[in-house]
């Protein structure tokens, strides 16, 4: 199979305000393995004056001229070794919130509390262009230093921080495998170290105590009690559906959830 090496060029391209913008030129044209289509032109985003009156815009020039030069030896490079991701700029600009927000509502509460803070974060805008180490690694320094969503006055636990932030590594890992971002960011971020917690727990003794002890609100003691025996967390017992009780082996009823 002969395999035809496509020529890289700079070019350029006389607009208005007395301008020349710069592009790369594909010979033959490449194929975008994401939408398919062929391209032969790349712009750059670099402009420089059509007609430069000093020294100063001579240098500028120059400087620009230097800085295509040095993407077209890097686009030239990508084509050898086959890489094309830089053809696609759609996913580039995709929204990153909406697709962290569909994602979170497939997990669990804690993946929506995490959305919040990193909406709060980049206030409320953020593409997939602008996901990268730098931008993780400013969102870690933000959750350590957070207030909670609901009582504003405290400060998220270290262990709750911990917490989201491998969440929101995790779904940098799940964006890498749907190959919507490039690199595995999270080869670059340092996880958050969590502390050693004293749980405190009731004696059997002290749950009797309790049962015996009388309430006002009924609905509440009952499920103080439930939490007790179970031994699950208020967001597990709200999270519970009629579909997560089962018949045992020895038909009794039994829970199945994944807290």
């Amino acid at each position: 199979m002969t395999h035809t090496c496509t020529k890289v060029t700079v070019r350029q391209r006389a607009i208005k305000n007395d301008q020349i913008s710069l592009y790369l030129d594909y010979y033959p044209a490449v194929r975008n393995p994401e939408t398919m289509q062929m391209s032969r032109r790349e712009y750059l985003g670099i402009y420089i004056y059509a007609h430069p009156k000093n020294e100063m815009e001579r240098e500028f020039n120059n400087d620009m001229l230097n800085k295509a030069e040095a993407i077209r030896c890097i686009r030239v490079q990508s084509l050898i070794n086959e890489e094309f991701g830089f053809l696609d700029k759609h996913k580039m600009k995709m929204d990153f919130l909406a697709y962290f927000l569909k994602m979170a509502r497939t997990k669990d509460q804690k993946w929506l509390i995490v959305y919040a803070h990193f909406f709060n974060f980049v206030q409320g805008k953020c593409t997939f262009g602008e996901v990268n180490v730098d931008l993780c690694k400013k969102f870690r320094s933000y959750l350590l230093n957070a207030h909670q969503l609901k009582r504003t006055h405290l400060k998220v636990s270290i262990n709750s921080v911990a917490g989201y932030y491998s969440t929101f590594r995790g779904l940098l890992k799940i964006a890498y495998r749907d190959k919507l971002i490039r690199e595995n960011i999270n080869d670059f971020l340092d996880k958050i170290e969590t502390n050693d917690v004293k749980k405190e727990y009731l004696t059997l003794e002290e749950v009797k105590q309790l049962s015996a002890t009388p309430c006002d609100i009924q609905v509440l003691k009952a499920a103080s009690l439930f939490s007790c025996l179970t031994g699950l967390r208020i967001s597990d017992i709200l999270n519970l559906r009629w579909e997560d009780f089962e018949i045992a082996p020895d038909q009794g009823h039994c829970l199945r959830i994944r807290t």
